[in-house]
Parts: structure tokens; sequence; C-alpha cells
């Protein structure tokens, strides 16, 4: 269950890069697309922090 976080993580924040993509494709304001992208790089960044040693 120790690796199941991390990995859950990454997968939203492939999601929400894939989002981010996807609106700026379409034409959405820079506030969408950079809230998408921006949650991206927090689920990334709490993914990496949290496989660090002691992170759990």
């Amino acid at each position: 269950m120790d690796s199941f976080l991390p990995v859950a993580l990454f997968a939203l924040a492939g999601v929400l890069v894939g989002g981010a993509w996807s609106l700026h494709r379409q034409g959405a304001g820079r506030g969408a697309v950079g809230l998408a992208a921006g949650l991206a790089v927090l689920a990334v960044a709490a993914g990496v922090f949290w496989l660090l040693p002691g992170g759990d």
C-alpha cells in the first residue's frame, strides 16, 4: 500500500497534463490551462516527495 499513493499521484499528474494540453488546443483561457498545469506540477512534486526517504 505504501507504493500505491505515488503511482496514483503520477497518474493524476498525467491526466492533468493531458487535460492542460487539451484545454490549450481548444483555445481555453490561460488561467484554466495554467491551473491544470499547476495542479499537475503539484501532483508530481507530491509523488516525488512521498518517494523520498522518510516521506511516509
